[in-house]
């Protein structure tokens, strides 16, 4: 089964997700957790304080996985519910790392057909305005072509809003 949250900033999105997967495996003892997969990279204390806040409401209902750009690897080793948190920084670190956008999709792709459960949250970049420089442009790009990519692989898409999902799919 594979479940994407996406939304806007601050729309709920990973908390709805968190929800979801616990709701869907709440009898798991510590080896059964479902694993949490953080990608964001610790790059500023801004970015350290949003990493801390996640990280305590998790607590230690996940079994954490840290890993900013080997998606694909990492997931190939789990053979349990994984909760990717989140693709839009996954994306956001590749493009960083100057991965082209061929190899970015490909792998994604792949992603989509590991065997084990996905609930994937991604950020909705798509219902702004378009940005005035080209790493901006080639973020918001890519960024669209995953959520759709996801959206057609996934068995239920939630769109977020307002700490609410709507069902979509």
């Amino acid at each position: 089964m594979k479940t994407l949250f996406i939304g806007g900033v601050k729309s709920g999105k990973s908390r709805l997700a968190e929800a979801y997967i616990l709701k869907a495996h709440i009898h798991r003892t510590a080896p059964d957790k479902p694993y949490y997969l953080a990608t964001t990279e610790f790059i500023d204390e801004e970015m350290s304080a949003r990493i801390a806040i996640h990280q305590q409401r998790r607590q230690d209902h996940f079994v954490t996985l840290e890993e900013p750009m080997q998606l694909l690897a990492t997931l190939e080793l789990c053979k349990r519910p994984v909760l990717v948190e989140c693709v839009s920084m996954w994306l956001n670190n590749m493009l960083y790392h100057q991965v082209p956008e061929t190899d970015i999709l490909l792998e994604l792709e792949t992603v989509m057909k590991v065997s084990c459960d996905l609930v994937l949250v991604h950020n909705e970049v798509g219902l702004g305005i378009i940005p005035d420089n080209a790493l901006a442009r080639q973020f918001v790009d890519v960024s669209g072509k995953a959520a759709q990519m996801m959206a057609q692989h996934c068995d239920e898409v939630f769109l977020c809003s307002a700490g609410l999902k709507i069902a979509m799919k």
